[in-house]
C-alpha cells in the first residue's frame, strides 16, 4: 500500500527501542507492530550535522502515521464489503470515527449464500478485515482517520462496465449472488496483496516487518481462497477481464494476472521466480478510484480517502 519512498521514510523515522515499542503496543492492544509515526508517539526526530539530501527528502515524505492511515482507509473498504455480504450490516459506529470527514456507505446487503463452504470462507475473511480495522485504529489512537465515504453500489457497476463484464446499460450488484460476490472480492483482494508487497523491499525495522508480513500473509490467504473459488466455478474469463482492467488503471506494465495461464490454474500470480509484484500507494489509488489519471477521489471513495496520502498516480 506504499512505495519505496514511503517505506524509506517509515524506517528512518521509526524509533526501534524498548520504550517506543512498549508505548505502541500498549496503544495497539496487540503484539507485533512496534512502530508508529513520530507525530503519534511524540518522539522528536534526532538531527545530525551530516544529514544528507536523501534524509532531507525523507523528512518531507509521509510519516509513519500517514502510511498506517492509508492502510486503514483500504481496510475500511474491505471490512464494509465483507461485513455487508456476510452479516447484512456494516461496521459499528465505534469503529468509524476519527480524524477527517466521516462518510457513510452507499449500497451493501447480505448475500444469499447457498454454498456452505463459500459462506464459511466469507465469514472468516470478514472477521479478519474487521480485526485489521480494529488493530490499525488501536495502533493510531487519536490520530486514526475516520471512515471516508464508501460506494459499494455505483462503483462496482462502473468497474464491471470498464472490465467488459456487463454492457453500458446494465447494473452490477456484487451482493446479488455468489458469482458476483466472488468477482467483486477478486477486485479487492489482489490489490491488497500487491499493496502490502510494495512495502517489503526496504523494511529493515524487524518489529514493523513482522507485523507487515503477518497482514500480508492474511491478505494472501484471502486472495488465494477467492482465486481458487473462482477457478472451481469456471470463471476464468471474467477474472481475466477484471485483471486486464486493473492493469489499465494502474499505469504502464502488464504485471496483473488472472486465474488462468493457458488452460491451467494460476492461483498464485507470480513471476518466473515465484515472486508476486507490488503496487505503490499512488497506483493502488488508481485502482480504487477507478481512474488511470492523477486524481484525489472517485470510484469506491467518491470524496477521496482520509489522511495525507490521497493522490493517485498518472501516466
Amino acid at each position: 500500500m506504499f512505495g519505496k519512498p514511503f517505506v524509506r521514510t517509515l524506517i528512518s523515522r521509526s524509533a526501534e527501542n524498548r520504550t517506543d515499542r512498549r508505548r505502541f503496543l500498549k496503544a495497539a492492544g496487540a503484539a507485533g507492530l512496534g512502530v508508529v509515526g513520530a507525530t503519534y508517539l511524540g518522539v522528536q526526530a534526532t538531527s545530525s550535522a551530516s544529514a544528507t539530501g536523501e534524509a532531507a527528502a525523507a523528512a518531507e515524505a509521509p510519516s509513519d502515521a500517514a502510511v498506517l492511515n492509508f492502510a486503514l482507509n483500504l481496510e475500511y473498504l474491505e471490512a464494509e464489503f465483507y461485513s455487508f455480504a456476510v452479516h447484512g450490516r456494516g461496521l459499528p459506529d465505534d469503529l468509524t470515527g476519527g480524524v477527517g470527514t466521516q462518510g457513510g456507505v452507499v449500497g451493501g446487503k447480505k448475500v444469499m449464500f447457498h454454498d456452505k463452504t463459500l459462506h464459511q470462507f466469507a465469514k472468516e475473511i470478514a472477521g479478519d478485515e474487521v480485526a485489521h480495522v480494529k488493530f490499525l485504529r488501536g495502533a493510531l489512537g487519536e490520530a486514526a482517520v475516520s471512515r471516508p465515504e464508501i460506494d459499494l453500489k455505483n462503483s462496482f457497476t462502473a468497474a464491471a462496465r470498464a472490465a467488459g463484464l456487463i454492457s453500458e446499460y446494465q447494473q452490477f450488484d456484487p451482493f446479488a449472488n455468489e458469482k458476483n460476490f466472488l468477482l467483486a472480492a477478486f477486485l479487492f483482494e489482489d490489490v491488497g496483496v500487491t499493496a502490502y508487497k510494495g512495502a517489503a523491499p526496504l523494511i529493515t525495522n524487524k518489529t514493523f516487518l513482522d507485523a507487515a508480513a503477518g497482514i500480508l500473509a492474511a491478505e494472501a490467504y484471502h486472495a488465494a481462497t477467492i482465486r481458487t473459488s473462482l477457478f472451481d466455478r469456471g470463471l476464468g474469463d471474467a477474472a481475466a477481464k477484471i485483471s486486464n482492467a486493473r492493469d489499465t488503471l494502474d499505469g504502464p506494465g502488464d504485471d496483473d494476472q488472472g486465474i488462468l495461464l493457458g488452460n491451467q490454474a494460476n492461483i498464485v500470480p507470480a513471476d518466473n521466480n515465484g515472486i508476486c509484484f507490488g503496487r505503490g500507494a499512488d497506483r493502488v489509488l488508481n485502482v480504487v478510484y477507478l481512474n488511470p489519471g492523477p486524481v484525489k477521489e472517485g470510484g469506491f471513495f467518491p470524496k477521496g480517502v482520509n489522511g495525507d496520502i490521497v493522490a493517485s498516480g498518472g501516466a
